[in-house]
């Protein structure tokens, strides 16, 4: 059973940083990439970053590009979200997912992620 646990979030000033860490067990393959959604309140489910199975090939929201960085430690089967420059707008739940990649890709469709954590709140204070 994939199980994916987040950590990380919390209250922070507008420019201030975070890191979320996202941590994945249950899976013994390497075929698989990783990606970061965020959801504030009355809006849908955005994506924010994805990186792919080599580590690789990243790809990032229009909304976070150049603030945010997203890495992945395949030894600790861990994935990383570096948020930088934060703004209030930032302010949502961010939830970690996987996606099982027969090749070397990322998406930014959440319909093509078949395993979600259960999210961790970022709050971005003016």
């Amino acid at each position: 059973q994939v199980q994916l646990v987040e950590s990380g979030g919390g209250l922070v000033q507008a420019g201030g940083s975070l890191r979320l860490s996202c941590a994945h067990s249950g899976l013994s393959a390497s075929n698989y990439g990783m990606g970061w959604f965020r959801q504030a309140p009355g809006k849908d489910r955005e994506f924010t970053a994805a990186i792919s199975r080599s580590g690789s090939i990243t790809d990032y929201g229009d909304s976070v590009k150049g603030r945010f960085t997203i890495s992945r430690d395949g030894a600790e089967n861990t994935v990383f979200l570096q948020m930088n420059s934060l703004k209030p707008e930032d302010t949502a739940v961010y939830y970690c997912a996987l996606r099982i990649a027969p090749s070397d890709s990322v998406s930014r469709a959440s319909i093509a992620y078949d395993y979600w954590g259960q999210g961790t709140q970022v709050t971005v204070s003016s």
